[in-house]
């Protein structure tokens, strides 16, 4: 039956594929940036420091002032509304700071082109139960998103990789998540989908990576980029190294670069991390029952 929304014209479907596929460029993936006010306030407060708008300016100054090591594998930076206006304390908008770095700069709406269907990992479940689950919801998404016409060359997925529930007695190898994850997506992702940028899901930046690399030597065939849309994955070690102080951006800074390069790598499936980083890297980010 025609449908009677608004077609896209062939520039509109064009210039949304291209900036999909941009995002998601072999060893690229998304700095997802856009903590609420909220969110911020939990955040700031586990190294002590009060959530003013010039403390959350700050803390952002600190992502946003990576060099250009983080071209080759950010290729996506997602804003909350207020970052929008902010700026560096050169003055210059931190928009313009990340886009001079060829980088994608978007914000949180409510509408595609990232799709954002979650798994919570709340509870005791096992393995095959979260893919089990998983495969259900993304193949009611997809059933949607068709029903509603949406264009899939110019959307990117962001869910959950399949893991099993935090309180599970059970642990899972890297490669046995990425087994999971990789069969759940092939059995309800369309290939039209240009990329799959995967939520860290309260796991330690380590274990993200380590997933998320494993999925990329996962020997099934995966037509779609499968990178990383991480937030506290990419962040947890730079906010423990700044603690608020600007003596210690540079080393935050540092930090968080440290962690884009290991990602990009994990996203080709080339990263030969052991699992044995300690520190901030090795802390789980879960948080019960999480409000985004």
């Amino acid at each position: 039956m025609p449908h009677s929304y608004p077609a896209l014209s062939a520039e509109q479907k064009k210039e949304l594929s291209d900036i999909a596929l941009r995002i998601v460029a072999p060893g690229k993936g998304i700095l997802a940036a856009d903590e609420s006010v909220g969110s911020m306030a939990k955040r700031l407060s586990q190294i002590g420091v009060e959530n003013t708008e010039e403390n959350r300016r700050l803390y952002r100054q600190v992502l946003f002032s990576a060099d250009d090591r983080v071209k080759k594998c950010i290729g996506g930076v997602i804003f909350f509304h207020e970052t929008l206006y902010q700026k560096d304390d050169n003055g210059v908008p931190f928009v313009r700071t990340i886009q001079d770095k060829g980088i994608v700069v978007g914000i949180k709406n409510g509408i595609v082109p990232i799709v954002e269907p979650e798994i919570l990992p709340d509870g005791d479940h096992d393995l095959k139960r979260c893919q089990y689950v998983t495969e259900k919801v993304l193949a009611a998404v997809y059933k949607a998103l068709s029903d509603h016409h949406v264009y899939l060359e110019g959307t990117l997925l962001k869910p959950n990789m399949v893991t099993p529930g935090h309180a599970c007695p059970i642990k899972y190898s890297p490669e046995e998540v990425a087994m999971a994850t990789v069969t759940a997506l092939r059995r309800t992702v369309p290939p039209a989908v240009p990329g799959v940028t995967f939520l860290s899901g309260g796991q330690s930046e380590e274990e993200a990576s380590l997933n998320l690399n494993a999925i990329n030597r996962c020997p099934l065939p995966r037509p779609w980029a499968l990178t990383f849309s991480y937030g506290r994955a990419l962040q947890a070690s730079a906010l423990n190294a700044w603690r608020g102080q600007r003596d210690n951006a540079g080393a935050a800074t540092e930090e968080f670069i440290k962690r884009a390069e290991v990602n990009g790598l994990a996203a080709q499936g080339k990263y030969e991390g052991t699992g044995d980083d300690g520190g901030a890297a090795a802390q789980s980010l879960y948080i019960a029952n999480h409000a985004y």
